[in-house]
């Protein structure tokens, strides 16, 4: 109970300390009031331009800007405030006198980059799998585990995305007792799979609506109008990468590395934004409804939307856009006194990438 009662004060006073704080990274040059020079790695992929977006909506203190990618990028321009910005070659000189750098380019393309930009003095938010699983490297849900975040750290992991969303809605619900066992299945959107893999069930969608022949696909299965295991490959105990990154990754922002979590991951033919089926067990009896509703309620970054009435609960179309984590269909398990169910969804761009990590440098800033 005090471990989630002292991060909400932290992540609630983050913007209005914002305008006054330095910049306290251990390298960082710039105070916060003259502005940051910041990089976007993977600056044409769909969560590099939720950045973009972000940064204006949230008043984020840029006063330079670098937008990076690959080769094939190179030329391309892209717009943020009024200006037109030339999309330059990630490499591994492209960190010279950064000093905020966002990755949102792959596990490889972090691993090779991601040194270059700490030996630069760049404070860096990775948002790929690179780092998730060193010790080392705090992995952090601002509204969950913002203490992680230690005075000299300058390399921060970003979660995964369907762990950062279910993590967002379960972590409140510690505050009403232990919790022992979580199971969840995911209904995962194209979005999880980048802009290419919504752009391919757009045009799967429009061929098997028109007659035409399906356009080529990396995947095994078609995706318009189906929906199918997460293609993510499968270990030795069966489980895809996908839910084995999940199950790791709670436990360790949970600080549980013997919680029980199974996990089942599927994707489905939705554009943009994830949704989960949780079911949380506790030790002992199980919270009443009202007392969930309550906690849900007052929690940073939740939003319930519980309607039984109307039989309105979260859908990833109301998710869509916004960075709240929507919860719903509260219920008693009716097979376990101790335990209670729910609906979650996300938008897998925002709070599941790009908004998560915007908010892991506030932290930063603020401090």
């Amino acid at each position: 109970m005090f471990f989630w009662t002292l991060q909400i004060p932290i992540y609630r006073e983050v913007q209005s300390k914002l305008s006054a704080a330095n910049f306290v990274a251990s390298g960082i040059k710039h105070g916060v009031n003259d502005g940051l020079t910041v990089a976007i790695i993977g600056a044409t992929g769909a969560v590099g331009q939720e950045f973009l977006r972000l940064f204006d909506e949230r008043n984020f203190p840029v006063s330079s800007l670098r937008l990076l990618a690959s080769e094939r990028s190179v030329g391309k321009t892209a717009k943020f405030r009024g200006k037109e910005y030339l999309i330059e070659e990630a490499t591994e000189d492209a960190f010279d006198g950064v000093d905020v750098a966002f990755f949102s380019a792959g596990a490889s393309r972090s691993r090779k980059l991601v040194p270059a930009a700490l030996k630069a003095g760049a404070l860096v938010i990775d948002n790929s799998s690179a780092y998730r699983t060193d010790p080392n490297i705090p992995l952090v849900v601002p509204e969950v585990n913002a203490d992680a975040i230690g005075p000299e750290d300058r390399l921060i992991a970003v979660p995964n995305c369907s762990a950062i969303i279910l993590l967002t809605a379960v972590s409140p619900l510690r505050q009403l007792g232990t919790v022992d066992r979580l199971i969840v299945s995911t209904y995962q959107s194209a979005s999880g799979g980048g802009a290419g893999m919504m752009r391919l069930l757009e045009a799967e969608t429009r061929a098997v609506l028109s007659g035409e022949d399906l356009p080529e696909s990396s995947l095994n299965h078609r995706y318009a109008f189906n929906l199918f295991s997460h293609n993510t490959p499968i270990d030795d105990d069966g489980y895809n990468e996908e839910e084995s990154k999940v199950i790791f990754e709670s436990r360790k922002i949970l600080s549980m590395p013997s919680l029980k979590i199974n996990v089942t991951c599927v994707r489905v033919p939705v554009l943009r934004a994830h949704t989960e089926s949780v079911t949380v067990e506790f030790d002992g009896s199980a919270p009443s409804i009202e007392e969930v509703r309550k906690v849900l309620g007052s929690s940073a970054g939740v939003r319930v939307v519980d309607d039984r009435a109307a039989n309105r609960f979260p859908t990833p179309l109301d998710a869509s856009g916004q960075g709240d984590v929507l919860v719903g269909r509260i219920r008693q398990d009716l097979s376990n006194p101790n335990a209670i169910c729910m609906l979650v969804s996300g938008d897998q761009l925002l709070k599941g990438a790009a908004l998560n990590a915007v908010q892991i440098a506030e932290l930063v800033l603020a401090r």
